[in-house]
């Protein structure tokens, strides 16, 4: 009987532990399935975001190279401009301040200018001049100049003008100004395409 009995319990046990055995090894399987699953997810997502983080990275790399390129287009541009602005203004600069000085050149200019107005202006001229050449043309402007014209022609002297003159109706309608920095700005317009295709080809 205890035989029997050792027999059963042995069977039971034998059954019991190889039952079991089948369900460790079903949820071991199923645990390493399940971890198989997660491991692929995560290199999937982890691959993902490489993906983006290259793309983000290849993005920020082609903006930066582009900024860079147009900053460099811009500082060179700036740069020639300097140059340029540079040297037309040491070759007008000195010779417009010269010329503008010379009373007789001026005298020239303003009788020239004085006389168009003269023909299509039936009112007197005003004329804003240097202060520092009050003393050379302000008898020559009230004289020889009015009667050449056969008008009026009234002469102020300031010190807001360094050269040349401001001209126009004694009304002051309107005016022309060909002053020292008037002169510069048109004869450097002329010299700008030259000065720059002489230096940057």
């Amino acid at each position: 009987m205890s035989n029997k009995l050792q027999e059963l319990t042995d069977k039971l046990y034998n059954e019991g532990l190889s039952k079991g055995k089948e369900e460790g090894e079903l949820l071991l399987a199923k645990a390493r399935t399940e971890a198989d699953e997660i491991r692929a997810a995560a290199r999937k997502e982890a691959d993902a975001m490489i993906a983006e983080a290259e793309k983000s990275a290849a993005a920020l790399r082609e903006k930066a190279e582009s900024d860079i390129r147009m900053a460099s287009a811009q500082s060179l541009q700036a740069t020639r401009k300097d140059i340029e602005n540079l040297l037309v203004g040491a070759v007008v600069s000195d010779k417009v301040d010269k010329a503008l000085a010379d009373k007789d050149f001026v005298k020239e200019i303003i009788r020239a200018v004085a006389e168009k107005f003269s023909t299509s202006e039936s009112s007197d001229i005003n004329l804003i001049l240097p202060a520092s050449m009050k003393k050379n043309l302000e008898n020559w402007v009230s004289g020889e100049l009015s009667k050449a014209l056969g008008k009026e022609v009234k002469a102020e002297f300031s010190k807001k003008i360094q050269g040349g003159f401001t001209i126009g109706p004694k009304d002051g309608s309107w005016f022309v100004s060909l002053t020292d920095d008037t002169f510069k700005e048109l004869i450097a317009e002329y010299l700008r395409p030259v000065t720059r295709k002489i230096l940057f080809g």
